[in-house]
């Protein structure tokens, strides 16, 4: 087994930030396997190269003795991650994110080892929520720290509109940490709001907060905005080379 030294290093190649890393230093030093959370929403049925920088990482946590939990989104796909976005996104029907998340499996496990891979859906805990859980979830946030982020602001003071279930999907996503009791949770480096989200819902709810793990994103083939399957500019995992 890699010394924690010899963790840290592998952990830390080719991220971006780490938040922070004495805590992550303490989880390792407890000597379990640790719960590692990553989501990806299924609106559209292809992974694309962007992700494989994510998977990866989680594949070395992995090869070090670590729990891999590979979150698909099909509850907050509903809603659209309004991360980097200029306007309001159109939310997708439960049919057509039931469909585009069977391809996942298959694709995440080119790089994953299934046998040490959870997938777990988020709808499991978020279609058991009552209208007065989630009422109690929002409270947990307020509108002046949503506006904090970068996205959001840009939007409200470019008079764009923001609609309000878009303020759910940080609550949720964060909330999904709070179900999975997550030691780590990985994102891109435009997912840092809903990532920190997660920590504070944990403190919330009694739980020793996740350390946050970014990545860097790549450029899609227009060579400007990110690789994302909502902007069409991908490059698919199963795409012939």
């Amino acid at each position: 087994m890699a010394s924690i030294d010899e963790s840290l290093a592998l952990i830390k190649r080719g991220i971006d930030e780490l938040i922070p890393e004495e805590e992550l230093v303490a989880k390792l030093k407890e000597g379990r396997p640790l719960r590692i959370k990553a989501g990806f929403d299924p609106t559209a049925p292809d992974l694309h190269l962007g992700h494989t920088v994510l998977i990866n990482k989680l594949r070395q946590f992995q090869d070090l003795g670590h729990e891999v939990i590979f979150l698909i989104g099909d509850f907050t796909g509903m809603i659209g991650d309004p991360s980097g976005k200029s306007a309001t996104r159109p939310p997708l029907t439960s049919e057509q994110v039931a469909a585009n998340a069977v391809t996942y499996k298959e694709q995440v496990f080119k790089i994953l080892d299934p046998a040490k891979t959870r997938v777990a859906f988020n709808s499991e805990w978020m279609s058991k929520m009552s209208a007065a859980d989630m009422i109690a979830l929002a409270g947990q946030y307020t509108v002046a720290r949503m506006l904090e982020r970068d996205d959001f602001d840009k939007r409200y003071t470019g008079g764009q509109p923001i609609a309000i279930h878009e303020f759910l999907y940080p609550l949720i996503q964060g909330y999904d940490s709070v179900a999975l009791k997550a030691d780590v949770e990985l994102g891109g480096t435009d997912q840092k709001f809903n990532l920190l989200m997660g920590r504070a819902l944990q403190k919330n709810y009694g739980q020793k907060p996740q350390v946050i793990l970014t990545v860097p994103i790549l450029e899609g083939l227009d060579g400007v905005q990110k690789m994302s399957k909502s902007l069409g500019n991908y490059v698919g995992v199963n795409d012939a080379p």
